[in-house]
């Protein structure tokens, strides 16, 4: 996303869960950082009191449909029905709708994008991957994998889910410290 600032975009997917979810706010309320999580419906039903906090806390939230849908391996109409049952369970603790969407896996067909960007919706990607999710990467590589890729006006993924847990509750903290030595400054998504 450009910017003239140095502005960075920290994202978090597949959350909003009790475990890793609260550990994620609590750091970026220490380090005086907003983030944006695109958040999966099923989750938010599991966890209101999570997914309240969120936006207490003055973070931004976008859809991520209900069930983690794979948007190349999915009929689109059903795709479009479950990413807006993701929006019922939005709008059900959120008086106004952040029309972000961030499809899993980053795999949409452009027919379930256009019907979702006729909704108001903006499609939001990603340039820099941090593999939390990946048993098979060290902890040092997922930190490198951040550092070394992150540039102003970058949009960086972490994952709040238990399986990138170990990964995330490494790179997290030592990210944000690296990328603040550097002078970026941490914005959510609008």
């Amino acid at each position: 996303m450009p910017n003239s600032d140095k502005k960075i975009y920290l994202t978090f997917d597949d959350g909003p869960i009790l475990e890793v979810t609260e550990w994620v706010l609590d750091l970026l309320k220490s380090e005086e950082i907003k983030a944006t999580f695109f958040c999966i419906g099923d989750n938010i039903q599991k966890h209101p009191e999570v997914y309240k906090r969120i936006l207490v806390e003055g973070h931004q939230t976008g859809n991520h449909t209900f069930n983690h849908l794979n948007g190349w391996k999915t009929n689109t109409n059903y795709y479009i029905d479950n990413f807006k049952l993701c929006e019922t369970e939005h709008l059900k603790l959120n008086t106004e709708n952040s029309f972000l969407f961030r499809p899993p896996y980053g795999k949409i067909k452009s027919s379930q994008s256009k019907i979702i960007r006729q909704l108001g919706y903006k499609i939001i990607m990603w340039d820099v991957l941090s593999y939390d999710f990946d048993a098979t990467i060290s902890v040092e590589k997922c930190l490198e994998n951040v550092i070394s890729n992150t540039e102003q006006g970058s949009i960086i993924v972490f994952h709040d889910s238990l399986k990138a847990e170990k990964n995330l509750k490494y790179a997290l903290p030592k990210a944000i410290q690296i990328l603040k030595n550097k002078g970026f400054v941490f914005d959510v998504i609008s």
